[in-house]
């Protein structure tokens, strides 16, 4: 079984410092909200491997130290500083319904998605305004933090700012592979060469579909118009089965 991941982001999860000072043979302190899931939530014990990552490609392997109520040491045994994998994958994401938004967020980032860009498509059904624009944002980003640690991942995916089509569309421009999911496309994405270098971005649209004005704006972007299979699948899925197709074409998946 894999060791447990615990995500210190911030100065005052680590009493040792940060893990950009962290060198084997140091004990490093783990409290706050990490250092309370691991010694109440997962009841962690002396001797237990565990890894410890910042969200930026830096994980420290080490072994339990000592236990308190509420926090835990470590002693690192060994530190690396994990590459950012290429082609940097962006999945575009018409935002879904609240109860599948969540759930999209969390399959794209266990997928090892890079970035995910939330996407007010004109025909979302959930509509983010005012407070929602931040709330909605936040709840992405909680969700592909404890997503991000589950799958062992030492990179969080970066989560945008809600874009609008025509930013969608400037992004689509900027892209080494721009790729549109559409049920009416005679493209297959399996059979889409990929690019081993660069960005590919690939946009999900929104339960109700892509607009036809949204459509031409992205063609003219230069994206490509591609499908998967027969079957028409939900937003929430439809992004994390593009790209296993992708992550596998791609070479990230090798």
């Amino acid at each position: 079984m894999s060791a447990p991941v615990f995500l210190l982001s911030s100065e005052a999860d680590t009493e040792a410092g940060a893990l950009a000072r962290c060198t084997p043979g140091v004990v490093c302190a783990v409290a706050g909200s990490e250092g309370h899931h691991g010694a109440q939530v997962l009841r962690l014990r002396t001797g237990e491997a565990v890894e410890l990552v910042d969200g930026r490609g830096r994980r420290v392997m080490g072994r339990v130290e000592q236990l308190e109520r509420n926090s835990f040491s470590v002693l690192i045994d060994e530190v690396r500083d994990e590459p950012a994998p290429s082609p940097h994958i962006t999945v575009v994401q018409g935002i879904p319904k609240s109860e599948r938004s969540g759930l999209a967020v969390q399959m794209l980032t266990e997928a090892g998605v890079d970035a995910i860009v939330p996407w007010q498509a004109d025909r979302s059904v959930a509509k983010w305004s005012g407070k929602k624009l931040t709330t909605g944002r936040e709840k992405w980003a909680t969700t592909a933090a404890a997503a991000a640690k589950q799958s062992r991942r030492s990179r969080l995916p970066e989560i945008g700012q809600p874009v609008t089509s025509a930013e969608v569309a400037a992004i689509l421009a900027e892209a080494t592979l721009p790729l549109v999911l559409s049920e009416a496309a005679s493209a297959r994405l399996s059979r889409v060469s990929m690019p081993e270098a660069g960005r590919i971005v690939l946009v999900v649209g929104p339960e109700g579909g892509i607009a036809e004005d949204e459509n031409r704006l992205f063609n003219e972007a230069g994206a490509l118009t591609v499908r998967m299979g027969d079957s028409v699948l939900r937003t929430s899925t439809a992004g994390v089965c593009a790209t296993s197709i992708v992550m596998a074409r791609s070479g990230r998946w090798d």
